[in-house]
């Protein structure tokens, strides 16, 4: 049996998911218990441990395919980075599994971080599958700080007869409705290795006689089905404070979409085509005090933003845009929908809506994932897995010419 697909620091199942819908199944190695929980849900196999310390040995002769997706919070933006400062020790531990040579414990002992070591992992395994002559491909997935790591796991796979590329790609450009930006490794023992084909694009580009054309980025509002009438937007419509009944919310308080929906203050808005748009799509709007679907609150669903956090060099994008790359440590609820004339603290001005913070459901579509994956742990275990996460769609099309199958659009059906 040759047909394995392992994936290391399997997380809630990104890879698994793309592999699945492509009618592959993989066992993922993952340590955190939350992610295993939701793993489980969904029914993929599972061995909860420290891939740092689980042996080879069981895979040896079996596997076919091998992914990686080494944690990032050492390399990300969105943490302190002490990953760049072990660089040179992560790669000196490439090189030297590469040889077959652990000298892993001396090396993580001089790590300013003991995550930065994890990047390395994927080489004592690749190392220990090669001596069978496997895996027959390789994929890997990291934030953009990690493309030089990538180059030198690409150089040692050529010696050992891999065709390989790394680079790095951007999920919008298939399909993501998220412009987050990763570095990819592909390599190959029975192909070339070349990044896929991207389908979309931020402007539309028509089939010409040099190529099939693409899509425009799925925006926000196209994932979520804020274009449909069929489908709930985000639309306060209760009352709305000083002279327009009670406050949908305490004063100072704020809900998540999921939470006011199921207290009854959000509903579909009243239908007013914006000039310039498709009549026959509805836009979120606020319906405030004294507000009417004519007020300059109802424009138009332009005006409503995610912003990514509360301080003052956020990302905030347009519901007509993919989302910023999505990102989430202990402060994960301060990613809201707003307007753009909400303060960057969060607040809004009188008459406008509160900031609603993003829920895991929303979140997880926005990384590609189906409306109803089952997603386990509180709140913030949650936007943790959903963060971490690899988006399903992207993987997919990383996955598919290495299982001879193609990814169909109506594979990743986002809003229910």
């Amino acid at each position: 049996m040759r047909d394995l697909v392992l994936d290391l620091f399997a997380g809630p199942g990104g890879w698994g998911h793309a592999l699945h819908v492509l009618g592959v199944r993989d066992v993922g190695l993952e340590w955190d218990e939350w992610a295993c929980k939701t793993r489980a849900a969904t029914g993929q196999t599972t061995i909860r441990t420290d891939v740092a310390l689980y042996p080879v040995r069981p895979f040896v002769g079996r596997t076919r395919g091998l992914i990686a997706s080494p944690p990032c919070q050492a390399w990300s933006m969105a943490g302190k980075r002490l990953g760049l400062v072990d660089q040179p020790l992560v790669h000196q531990a490439v090189a030297d599994l590469a040889a077959g040579r652990d000298t892993r414990p001396q090396l993580l002992s001089a790590c300013q971080d003991p995550r930065s070591l994890l990047a390395a992992e994927p080489m004592r395994y690749l190392h220990a599958l090669h001596q069978a002559g496997q895996p027959e491909w390789v994929l890997m997935e990291e934030v953009p700080d990690v493309a030089p790591l990538w180059k030198q796991y690409a150089a040692v796979l050529r010696t050992w007869g891999f065709s390989a590329w790394s680079g790095i790609l951007n999920a919008a450009d298939f399909g993501v409705p998220q412009t987050r930006r990763r570095a990819i490794l592909i390599a190959s023992r029975t192909r070339r290795a070349v990044p896929p084909e991207p389908t979309h694009a931020k402007f539309v580009e028509p089939e010409s006689l040099f190529g099939p054309g693409r899509h425009k980025w799925v925006s926000m509002a196209e994932a979520l089905g804020w274009g449909r009438t069929d489908g709930p937007v985000p639309t306060v419509c209760a009352g709305g404070g000083p002279g327009g009944g009670p406050e949908p919310f305490p004063s100072g308080s704020r809900k998540t979409l999921s939470d006011a929906r199921d207290r009854g203050a959000w509903q579909n808005p009243p239908h007013r085509p914006t000039p310039g748009r498709n009549p026959k799509i509805a836009s979120p709007c606020w319906c405030g005090a004294g507000s009417s679907p004519s007020s300059p609150h109802c424009a138009g669903e332009g005006d409503w933003v995610l912003r990514s956090n509360s301080q003052a060099n956020a990302a905030v994008r347009a519901v007509t845009e993919p989302a910023a790359t999505l990102f989430f440590g202990n402060r994960a609820n301060e990613c809201v929908w707003t307007t753009r004339s909400t303060t960057p603290a969060g607040s809004a001005a009188e008459g406008e809506p509160p900031a609603i913070r993003i829920t895991a459901e929303e979140a997880g579509i926005l990384q590609s994932f189906p409306a109803s994956y089952p997603w386990q742990g509180n709140k913030g275990q949650r936007f943790s897995q959903i963060g971490n996460a690899v988006p399903p769609l992207l993987a997919a099309h990383l996955i598919a010419p290495h299982v001879e199958r193609t990814v169909s659009r109506d594979d990743f059906v986002l809003a229910a």
